[in-house]
């Protein structure tokens, strides 16, 4: 099902869209008429957001700054995970996947136009999620803060290394709420800075997450609800508590200009394999989508890069469609998707989000170009085609934009322009699964690829 932009935005039951979403079917809304990525920009940052409470604004310098900081720490990194190889720097791979694409348009039956490509954010060195760049940029933005306030320099990455620190580390407190990889990435990085640390997590979150993360010396708070009443729980533990640092996953500034900095990446590494994005060349990305954080930061990120050039289409499994929810009828965070009948459980663990993010739904809105959901079924069998097509293994909410494209056909561009485009599968996790499990996800994607249909 395909649908148009509402006329407005307030909350109609009989909208189609809506109906598909609560009917559980794969639903899909482009927004062709968005104003242009330089008018919204400068909208949404007419605040700065170095100002508290939540996020109003984005100070244009927030990529940048975020980017300036990673490489601070880039020496410690190399240091400290050797994966990271010698310059340090938190980066995935950007492959074509040829062989995946001719699969599946086998399996529509139907040609893409332009070439197919993965942005491998499964293999990210120390936690392999897209979580990584904003979990780790808070954290570095903590021990700065936390380093700057007893005397010591928070520029030297050697002072992260030192006795001195990490004592006064272990006086602070990070806590989180999770479904499982931005606690990881909060986790590992906090402990290996010295940080205490607190993950809640919520019911859908894997074991082996919480048993990775407890032996880093993390403190884990398992959690019987969802991903809501995991960050409620972790934001009241830490609320009052002296030297702790609560990571807000539904606000914060400072993960949000983490994940930013992944388009200045891509940008040179497009640059690099000699990809073209322009007018006549467009990009589009296909980002899975939980509570809105990470797609968020990187979309904002891309337009800034790339300006009118990049299209990004956010995805959701049928049953957890938070994000597209809460724009479409403009209620943002006001709404969930047990309100609509949905249950907002999901194999896609990593994408089990009932109610959106507060500000990215708001602010960054104007920037989305498509909303997608797709079945835990096509989700599981994206596992088994990039299994079988690129001797890819990844977690099955990773695969939740591989087959998006396709339903893209005809809606953002017409004739050569659309012939020539770039589209770019974010996979956002996966290299930490342990062997067994990731063994049994590839034999259960095997057997659903009769799911991809036309």
């Amino acid at each position: 099902m395909t649908s148009q932009s509402p006329s407005n935005t307030e909350f109609d039951a009989d909208d189609r869209a809506i109906r598909s979403l609560a009917s559980g079917a794969p639903t899909t809304w482009f927004r062709p008429d968005l104003s242009s990525a330089e008018v919204v920009l400068r909208e949404i940052g007419s605040e700065s957001v170095s100002e508290p409470g939540p996020v109003t604004g984005i100070d244009s310098t927030i990529m940048s700054r975020a980017a300036q900081r990673f490489e601070r720490f880039a020496p410690w990194f190399a240091e400290t995970f050797p994966e990271t190889a010698a310059d340090g720097i938190i980066e995935s791979a950007l492959v074509t996947a040829d062989y995946a694409q001719a699969e599946l348009n086998e399996r529509f039956g139907t040609e893409l136009p332009g070439r197919l490509w993965l942005k491998r954010d499964d293999a990210l060195p120390i936690s392999g999620s897209i979580k990584a760049r904003g979990g780790f940029h808070e954290v570095l933005e903590y021990a700065e803060m936390v380093a700057a306030g007893h005397g010591l320099n928070p520029n030297d990455p050697a002072t992260y290394s030192a006795e001195e620190f990490r004592g006064l580390a272990g006086t602070h407190r990070i806590v989180v709420g999770s479904t499982g990889n931005l606690g990881l990435s909060i986790g590992i990085l906090s402990a290996a800075l010295g940080f205490a640390a607190s993950v809640h997590m919520s019911a859908d979150a894997r074991e082996w997450k919480k048993e990775l993360l407890r032996s880093h010396g993390v403190d884990v708070i398992e959690h019987s609800g969802d991903f809501v009443e995991a960050v409620s729980a972790g934001r009241a533990s830490a609320e009052g508590a002296p030297r702790t640092h609560f990571v807000d996953d539904e606000d914060s500034r400072s993960l949000f200009a983490g994940y930013s900095v992944a388009a200045l990446r891509l940008r040179d590494q497009f640059e690099a394999a000699q990809v073209t994005v322009d007018a006549e060349h467009p990009l589009v990305v296909y980002l899975p989508c939980g509570i809105g954080g990470g797609p968020g930061g990187v979309t904002y990120g891309l337009k800034r890069v790339f300006g009118d050039d990049v299209h990004c289409i956010f995805v959701e499994p049928s049953q957890a469609p938070a994000m597209f929810l809460g724009v479409r009828t403009g209620l943002h965070s006001e709404i969930c998707v047990q309100d609509i009948g949905l249950s907002g459980a999901t194999a896609a663990d990593g994408l089990a989000v009932a109610r959106p993010s507060r500000f990215i739904g708001p602010v960054i809105s104007p920037l989305i170009s498509g909303f997608a959901t797709v079945s835990d079924e096509v989700i599981k069998a994206g596992v088994g085609v990039l299994h079988q097509t690129e001797g890819l293994d990844v977690e099955p909410s990773a695969t939740a934009g591989l087959t998006v494209p396709w339903r893209t056909i005809g809606h953002l561009g017409e004739g050569s322009r659309y012939a020539d485009a770039t589209h770019l599968v974010w996979v956002t996790g996966g290299a930490m699964v342990p062997s067994e499990e990731r063994e049994h996800y590839v034999a259960e994607g095997l057997n659903l690829l009769s799911t991809i249909q036309p």
